[in-house]
């Protein structure tokens, strides 16, 4: 009788530690499929970001572009009224 009351509480411990392994396999994949998304949201973010930025710069251009053409206008009007 101890042999197979061994031999059941081997088998008990054996598939104790395979669900335990198992679990511990499905954490580390969640895991590693949620840093794969955080990885992808946060270069989306980036690849915005980076659009944004350049867009503003470009209306800033168009802006500082547009000042200086009124100046320019100004300036010419000014030298004209001079004449």
């Amino acid at each position: 009788m101890d042999m197979i009351t061994d031999l059941a509480m081997m088998q008990a411990l054996t598939s104790i530690e395979d669900a335990m392994k198992l679990q511990m396999q499905a954490k580390a994949e969640r895991r590693a499929e949620k840093a794969a998304t955080d990885e992808k949201e946060f270069k989306e973010k980036l690849t915005r970001a980076a659009v944004s930025k350049m867009e503003l710069e470009g209306m800033a251009s168009n802006i500082k572009g547009t000042e200086d053409a009124v100046r320019r206008d100004q300036l010419m009007a000014l030298m004209m009224a001079g004449m």
